[in-house]
């Protein structure tokens, strides 16, 4: 399927769509109208916020009440969607409630099922949605066109029937609303590779495969790449790489992606974990486990799809991705608990458990970073269970070497629309990842806070003075439950806006 975006300042009441969008806020005496709802309502006769309190409408965030507009307005439905409380009409909303907003109204139109699939417009051609959601500056119109993009995705790869195509039409006037509509755009896409990365079955993903997506992706950004196999990843001493994939028939990789502006002054390295399909090893997990394990390479996913949005959108800093990528399986070749393996640079890791992988792809790639020579350091990974646990599936964790950059990191991805928390990095933690045959062991024995001991796991491979920070996104990744705001059931996207956004702060020296 395909969805299309484009900016009208046509009166609300005339837009030919199959459905109109308004967004209405919770009031004292029931719902009230929020702006760029008022042509509607005129149309309507002024009656819009009674019928929908007569509907049982409140206002409250997230929800969708459809009416039929009986001919009075083009288009044959409108769709009001509650935005929650507001300080006043001409107050600034939130950019991510309106993100949420319009991601719930369109898929309310575009998969009234809610399984993520589009509906079929009753007339023929794209189903059409009109969004008069409030859009009265750069900000608002662009959080509506990023909601609506995003909650009108569908994975379509494996269905038999017929895609539908939608249509989004946003309702702004003035000069922000065309460079709104394009920074959408240019996220929204980059967010949806990384869901249809994430969506893709293990056996079409696997690491060369995600090397030569990896590769057409930069030839339409511009991006340099380079990609080593398994003979250079031999040569050139990545042993976390080829220890983890060595069990698999599918070879791993290592991708390193370079966007370099001639005005660039500062160097920002991304690196994603990228386990294509993660059985566990010969440490192997439980059945249920593994079905979503084909996510565990949402964070090189992630890297890739920031790549392609800082290519787009022409941001002034030197941005370098890496993406170790490598499948974890069971066999006779596969590596074994107590098994030593030799990172890039000589550290040598005692394996005790082959179902902590992802921090050893990425200690290679922490490592080889030192050579671009960082201003900042980020690694993404869907690392730990324990993440989950502590932070649960719509909340990633943060942990940093500096105090600043984490706490910089946090507000960089809040102001983005994605939720993240700064979590601590204990020293007293460390002495269990000792070992009495290597350099360290990549689990400790005591499996209490799991995810802080990963992070100071990765902490070892990290250049000396170089600033780092670890998103570990586990539970926001992927989502098991009911489609939400914009985000599907599925792959999400999870940290991709993120490091776009922590890549404009660093242009913008605010990082």
């Amino acid at each position: 399927m395909s969805t299309t975006l484009s900016i009208t300042d046509t009166p609300a009441h005339q837009i030919d769509a199959d459905a109109l969008v308004v967004a209405v806020v919770t009031g004292p005496g029931g719902p009230q109208l929020a702006p760029g709802a008022k042509d509607a309502d005129d149309a309507l006769g002024g009656t819009l916020a009674a019928t929908l309190a007569a509907l049982g409408a409140t206002g409250e965030p997230g929800e969708v009440t459809k009416i039929a507009t009986g001919g009075r307005l083009a288009a044959p439905l409108v769709v009001a969607v509650g935005i929650g409380a507001a300080d006043g009409s001409d107050a600034p909303i939130e950019p991510e409630v309106l993100r949420r907003a319009a991601g719930a109204a369109v898929r309310a139109v575009a998969s009234p099922g809610g399984n993520g699939q589009p509906a079929r417009s009753a007339q023929p051609g794209p189903r059409r949605v009109a969004l008069a959601l409030p859009a009265r500056d750069q900000v608002e119109a662009e959080a509506v066109a990023l909601g609506a993009l995003l909650g009108a995705y569908a994975f379509r790869r494996y269905r038999t029937g017929p895609a539908g195509d939608v249509a989004l039409t946003l309702l702004a006037d003035g000069s922000h609303a065309a460079e709104a509509a394009r920074r959408a755009e240019v996220l929204a896409a980059a967010v949806n590779l990384v869901r249809d990365l994430v969506n893709t079955g293990p056996s079409d993903l696997v690491p060369t495969m995600f090397a030569a997506r990896a590769e057409q992706v930069a030839a339409v950004s511009g991006l340099g790449i380079t990609v080593l196999d398994e003979q250079a990843l031999t040569a050139g001493g990545y042993g976390g790489i080829l220890g983890v994939g060595q069990g698999s028939v599918h070879p791993p990789r290592l991708v390193r992606l370079e966007y370099a502006p001639p005005q660039a002054s500062k160097v920002l390295v991304l690196a994603g974990k990228g386990i294509t399909f993660d059985s566990g090893g010969l440490s192997l997990k439980p059945a249920k486990a593994m079905e979503t394990m084909k996510s565990d390479m949402g964070g090189a996913a992630a890297v890739l799809g920031a790549m392609q949005a800082i290519a787009a959108l022409g941001l002034p800093v030197r941005v370098i991705g890496y993406l170790p990528l490598a499948e974890n399986m069971p066999s006779g070749t596969a590596q074994r608990p107590s098994d030593v393996l030799t990172i890039y640079g000589g550290t040598t890791v005692e394996v005790l458990n082959t179902d902590a992988e992802g921090r050893l792809v990425l200690a290679d790639a922490l490592a080889r970073s030192g050579s671009d020579s960082p201003d900042v350091l980020v690694d993404v990974a869907t690392l730990t269970g324990a993440q989950v646990v502590s932070l649960g599936t719509r909340v990633a964790g943060v942990m940093a070497n500096d105090d600043a950059l984490r706490d910089a990191v946090v507000d960089a991805a809040g102001r983005a629309g994605e939720a993240m928390w700064p979590m601590p990095l204990p020293d007293e933690l460390r002495k269990g990842l000792e070992s009495s045959i290597a350099d360290l062991t990549n689990v400790a024995p005591d499996r209490n806070g799991g995810m802080l001991v990963a992070g100071l796991f990765l902490r070892e491979f990290v250049p000396l003075g170089v600033r780092w920070a670890h998103l570990d996104i586990a539970g926001p990744s992927y989502n098991e439950g009911s489609p939400h705001g914009y985000t599907p059931k599925g792959g999400t996207g999870a940290a991709t806006r993120a490091l776009v956004q922590i890549a404009q702060d660093m242009a913008d020296g605010r990082l």
